[in-house]
């Protein structure tokens, strides 16, 4: 009998498609945090269900609250599977009941809510994701080593340094993988005393804290426990993992992973996340042939090039480019990019259709999708659809101040053009 399998045919997962996504806006301004775009053709949402597949979880739960419409979408011209596998990616949209008047509160909150929906599969332990990181892990062996521990509930780790412990749930742990504490986003002044005992390679990087990733496995009846004994609980990392920390009836290990993991929380890090995939060989590797990134399939035609220089750009499908220059950035699908144009450390969402020989014969003034000629292009993201007219200038740098206008945004000195927007030929923002 295969023990693995079973497990993991007994695993529900359960992925977090996040709140309002404020700190993502506007890019969270028409579309969920999962449906964000992602290296010029994938979604957030595509790297949690990758996960789940390449680890053989078939029974997926995408919990949605705000602006589902493109999620939705995506996921229903995305994943389909055979009669077969009896594997399912299924939406469950925030919803007022008779028993329930409110809207998801938070993490723990959506899950709780969602119970009903899951009692309707078979499974002893659901897995908890968040639809917002950039990781790969073997999600089946997470499920494999909660179990050997014989855990109620099981908390993914990653090491950190001392500086990045303010941002996350920091653990202690013994030698034997169990949590002996939790706390929550620590002061620099009290952190000292929350070390774990870490392998020398991690504490040879100064690595010697371990941060919850926000990724849980529990028991079926254990999760159904916490939430009746803490009734009032919203939120995992605040509320319900403490309480199962402090209390002895309850066994929490750590899964300690150690590959590359962010938590795309803000335009920052959205951005950086993903010029990083630009790089020669980056820490997250999206050329692999057995861990892939599943996706939308588009059935676009090749991307035509006319003499750019390209360094370090990823380009997807279907994009039309008479650039001078693509340096560090990603290019999304139909992008189509004018004459002595450069694109500099940069996101180029691309489109979601192409404009037709007549439709750019009765456009005023160039309006066409994509970016015109001699623009100059650094530091920014562009969203779905824009229309950049020619001689635009967009500069993002750290001493522009934090500002939103009809078209665009700028968010911690990068320049974000709204989704659909037309920025007029000879515009400069720096």
């Amino acid at each position: 009998m295969n023990t693995k399998k079973n497990l993991t045919e007994k695993t529900a997962a359960v992925i977090l498609g996040g709140g309002v996504g404020s700190r993502l806006y506007p890019l969270t301004k028409s579309r969920s945090k999962p449906a964000v775009p992602l290296a010029g053709k994938y979604r957030l949402i595509d790297i949690p269900i990758s996960n789940c597949i390449n680890s053989n979880i078939k029974k997926m739960f995408v919990l949605t609250m705000y602006n589902s419409a493109s999620l939705n979408q995506h996921i229903k011209n995305t994943y389909r599977f055979d009669l077969f596998t009896n594997g399912f990616v299924d939406i469950l949209a925030a919803e007022q009941t008779m028993e329930n008047k409110e809207w998801f509160q938070g993490t723990a909150d959506a899950v709780r809510q969602s119970i009903p929906r899951l009692e309707r599969i078979d499974y002893d332990y659901v897995l908890v994701l968040s639809g917002d990181q950039l990781y790969s892990m073997d999600l089946e062996s997470i499920v494999n080593y909660h179990v050997s521990q014989s855990a109620d509930v099981t908390i993914a780790t990653i090491p950190v340094v001392k500086k990045d412990t303010t941002g996350f749930g920091i653990m202690k742990v013994n030698k034997e993988g169990i949590i002996s504490a939790f706390i929550e986003k620590p002061g620099l002044d009290i952190v000292d005393d929350w070390k774990s005992e870490l392998p020398d390679k991690h504490l040879d990087q100064k690595k010697e804290y371990l941060a919850s990733m926000g990724i849980y496995v529990f028991n079926r009846k254990i999760l159904n426990q916490l939430f009746q004994e803490k009734s009032n609980a919203n939120d995992f990392g605040k509320e319900i993992i403490p309480y199962a920390v402090n209390h002895d009836q309850y066994k929490v290990a750590s899964y300690l992973y150690d590959g590359y993991w962010a938590d795309i929380g803000d335009i920052p890090s959205f951005l950086e996340a993903n010029i990083m995939l630009t790089d020669f060989l980056p820490p997250f590797h999206i050329y692999d042939n057995d861990n892939k990134i599943y996706t939308h399939s588009r059935m676009l035609a090749p991307t035509k090039i006319f003499g750019t220089q390209i360094s370090h750009g990823l380009l997807s499908e279907g994009c039309i480019c008479h650039a001078e220059l693509i340096q560090k950035s990603i290019i999304g699908v139909r992008s189509r990019i004018g004459q002595k144009t450069s694109i500099i450390n940069s996101i180029v969402m691309g489109n979601n259709y192409y404009q037709t020989v007549n439709d750019l014969s009765e456009l005023p003034d160039n309006q066409l999708l994509g970016i015109g000629n001699n623009c100059y292009i650094e530091n920014a993201i562009l969203d779905k659809n824009v229309k950049i007219g020619d001689n635009v200038y967009i500069r993002g740098h750290e001493d522009l101040e934090d500002v939103e206008t009809e078209t665009y945004c700028v968010r911690q000195g990068i320049v974000v053009v709204k989704k659909g927007a037309y920025i007029k030929k000879g515009t400069r923002i720096e």
